[in-house]
């Protein structure tokens, strides 16, 4: 039996459930084990509370305490730095990594009137879309989907922002007015992906989780990860990346793209490197970007 942790909210249990049914049709038993995280009791702004790692220090103790023996997350809440006896077992198939716009009356970004009050939780969003200049009013906001959505259909703002993964796993992409071009506005680092965390000293879970890796996504979000790690920037910090597996000239090659909130406006570059050298591409690209600041 493989015991699954997973917060309680409607998307992290979707996504839990997700890896439970894979396993499962490998003929694996899998038991969800609910746990309750910071992040999902407090409605205090991410950057007041610790940032989005509140979402995985419980699941994580709960691992090295053997309470459970794989934790579901998404790649973009999970701190980049190491947590000693834990690995990331598998990097599954990604979901569409853009950011989404939900908007009254199905509205576009370019059809909100100057004033327009749009909400998002996100540093990163808001860099983005001031730097965009369509004169919103960006206000922030805490809350699952369901409640963020809902203060657009109660009339409190006039657009949220949100990942179109979120929104894909709960089956309610019919609700978003346009998807975000990552010209205008990159996603998080890692948004999109789920990591499987399990002990790194258990063979057995590791061995079941091979089957769901996919090695073009871990490259793609190690590289993201590590120009987030590299800034030195924590998960809330503005900063959008998006990497992807491309076919070069003499072959696979690994193309990222960054965006670096700051006083005056988003810097933005992009770089690409070989598909077995992620870190040093991320390295190569958050350096630039901190050489132009």
């Amino acid at each position: 039996m493989i015991r699954l942790g997973t917060r309680r909210s409607a998307l992290a249990t979707a996504q839990a459930t997700h890896v439970a049914e894979s396993l499962r049709a490998l003929g694996h038993e899998v038991e969800l084990v609910p746990i309750v995280t910071t992040g999902d009791t407090s409605r205090a702004p991410l950057e007041q509370i610790g940032g989005t790692g509140v979402f995985v220090s419980a699941l994580r103790d709960a691992l090295l305490a053997h309470e459970i023996d794989i934790a579901v997350h998404s790649l973009k809440d999970l701190p980049t730095a190491p947590v000693d006896g834990l690995t990331l077992g598998a990097i599954p198939l990604r979901e569409d990594p853009r950011d989404v716009l939900v908007a009254r009356d199905g509205l576009s970004l370019g059809e909100l009137q100057t004033g327009a009050l749009v909400g998002t939780g996100s540093p990163r969003r808001v860099a983005q879309l001031e730097a965009l200049g369509l004169g919103l009013e960006l206000t922030g906001i805490r809350g699952n989907v369901d409640s963020r959505i809902a203060m657009v259909a109660d009339g409190k703002l006039d657009a949220v922002v949100l990942a179109r993964a979120g929104l894909a796993r709960l089956g309610r992409l019919s609700e978003v007015t346009e998807t975000l071009d990552p010209i205008q506005v990159l996603p998080a680092p890692g948004q999109g992906a789920l990591g499987i965390e399990c002990r790194a000293d258990d063979a057995a879970v590791l061995t079941a989780l091979a089957p769901l890796e996919d090695p073009a996504v871990r490259a793609a979000v190690t590289a993201e990860r590590q120009m987030l790690a590299t800034l030195e920037a924590g998960c809330t910090a503005p900063v959008g990346a998006l990497a992807e597996v491309v076919e070069g000239e003499d072959g696979p090659e690994l193309w990222l793209r960054g965006a670096l909130g700051q006083e005056g406006g988003v810097r933005r570059l992009s770089a690409n490197g070989p598909v077995d050298d992620p870190h040093g591409l991320g390295r190569a690209l958050a350096n630039e970007l901190l050489e132009q600041t």
